[in-house]
């Protein structure tokens, strides 16, 4: 089943529906004529031909599109047309309590061994 989303703007008989599906479809589009385009300006690079066109002209349609599919994914996230993934990471904070059981040492940043450990042979 389908779901559409009904948009009104101040008044309820203009109502805009929005299928989110339809929103997925053209995000993936947009990221496959991105990948499209990245392709090609790799087939500039390896083969020297420009046909008309630099390489960069393609490079930059496709930082171009990639900006395009992030404002529209953060859009429809935030206009509710989609709904993201529930984080994986716990929501609960985690209290870790350590317990003291070892023998405090003294700490000292020389070295060598102390007098009391010291053989007598290494003088």
């Amino acid at each position: 089943m389908i779901i559409e989303l009904s948009f009104c703007l101040l008044n309820t008989t203009n109502c805009i529906r929005v299928n989110p599906v339809i929103i997925k479809i053209i995000i993936v589009l947009l990221l496959l004529f991105i990948l499209f385009n990245l392709f090609r300006a790799l087939l500039i690079m390896v083969s020297g031909k420009t046909n008309g066109r630099p390489m960069s002209h393609f490079l930059g349609r496709r930082v171009l599109f990639s900006v395009v599919v992030l404002v529209m994914v953060i859009a429809a996230l935030k206009l509710g047309l989609i709904t993201a993934n529930q984080s994986p990471l716990p929501t609960t904070a985690h209290i870790q309590i350590q317990t003291n059981t070892a023998k405090q040492h003294q700490q000292n940043a020389s070295t060598r061994p102390q007098l009391e450990t010291r053989s007598a042979y290494f003088l």
